[in-house]
């Protein structure tokens, strides 16, 4: 088997071009459905125009960067999936004597995955969190999501793969995904139920993904009609299977996600009020000031404490020098002298 086997030589660089501006034509499309959500709900709000505008424009941003981690976390799912599919097929396809081959390196991976095969599908995973990670902190840095956002939207890609595949198995795809199902099943049970959780908690974590549930059907909107345009112009091959295909649609999708982002088309969408200030920096720079000032109170304290002391340290030392006047000392001394002669006969014996 080689790489040639997963890819159709007919979809060439013009296509490619068709396809990637297809997925930036949805992307944006899906980006105003979520600004004009955002306008309607802060519309109706009680606040003055300026907060009004201030309000929209972060909650819009925030929205479109959560849009943005749902196709990366869609992306990265979707690779630990379609990497399963292939090693399985290839796997099928030497086991069976359906293909023949003298490579080592095939041969040596049917054997361990045959031995092992649930370590490596738990290797997958953590390299396709490591590959989330890396994209939405380096590659497409999305700082305007705080960490528990990104955890409900990535807890929200996998509900959205788990989609993909089941509807995979309703139209008769020849590939099995049931255990990556299950693995995907088993992760999510882990999220919602885990030792030190309470009811609180789990009602709390199921308020946040029905408060995003519109990042999964946007998701599943956009990569449906993807396919669907993919496959019915012959840029995606069925005979590769159809998660394989899903997965070079969220490539395009990325792809069109790092141009929009980078680009800052966005900013055409959304202007930016005068004088505004983001919140999360207005909040780290309140910190740190209360920091300073409590940093200015602390040693304030400390220099009139240490003032204090050396008032009281002067005030000992005036009341030692009198006690301990030179003059004063050695006439007791003097005195003391007739207490004991040491050449007095009535000390010797």
């Amino acid at each position: 088997m080689t790489i040639e086997a997963y890819t159709n030589p007919d979809f060439g660089w013009s296509q490619k071009l068709i396809f990637l501006l297809a997925a930036l034509a949805g992307t944006i499309i899906c980006i105003l459905f979520i600004i004009g959500g955002v306008k309607i709900s802060t519309s109706s709000m009680r606040l003055k125009k300026r907060e009004r505008k201030n309000e929209f424009y972060t909650r819009s941003l925030n929205r479109v960067q959560r849009f943005y981690e749902m196709i990366i976390a869609g992306t990265s799912v979707m690779s630990f999936s379609c990497a399963y599919v292939i090693i399985h097929h290839i796997h099928t396809l030497i086991t069976t004597g359906e293909r023949t081959t003298d490579s080592v390196i095939l041969m040596s991976m049917v054997s361990i995955w045959d031995t092992g095969r649930d370590f490596i599908l738990l290797l997958l995973i953590c390299l396709s969190c490591v590959l989330n990670s890396v994209l939405d902190k380096l590659i497409i840095p999305l700082k305007k999501t705080d960490r528990d956002e990104k955890a409900c939207v990535r807890m929200l890609a996998m509900f959205y793969v788990i989609f993909i595949l089941m509807y995979l198995n309703y139209i008769g795809d020849e590939s099995e995904y049931n255990p990556v199902m299950i693995y995907y099943l088993g992760l999510m049970v882990g999220r919602f139920i885990y030792f030190d959780a309470s009811f609180k908690d789990f009602l709390h974590a199921m308020k946040n993904l029905w408060q995003n549930i519109y990042l999964l059907i946007l998701g599943l909107t956009l990569t449906g009609i993807l396919c669907y345009f993919g496959f019915s112009q012959g840029y995606l091959l069925e005979r590769n299977y159809y998660i394989v295909g899903a997965f070079y649609t969220h490539l395009f999708m990325l792809v069109a996600v790092f141009i929009l982002h980078h680009s800052r088309i966005l900013l055409l969408f959304i202007r930016k009020p005068k004088g505004y200030v983001d919140p999360a920096e207005a909040a780290s720079a309140e910190a740190l000031s209360g920091a300073g000032a409590a940093s200015a109170q602390y040693y304030e304290e400390a220099e009139d404490y240490d003032s204090d002391s050396r008032d009281y340290y002067q005030g000992d030392r005036d009341t030692d020098d009198e006690y301990y006047d030179e003059e004063d000392y050695d006439e007791e001394y003097d005195q003391g002298d007739d207490y004991y002669d040491p050449d007095d006969t009535e000390y010797d014996d």
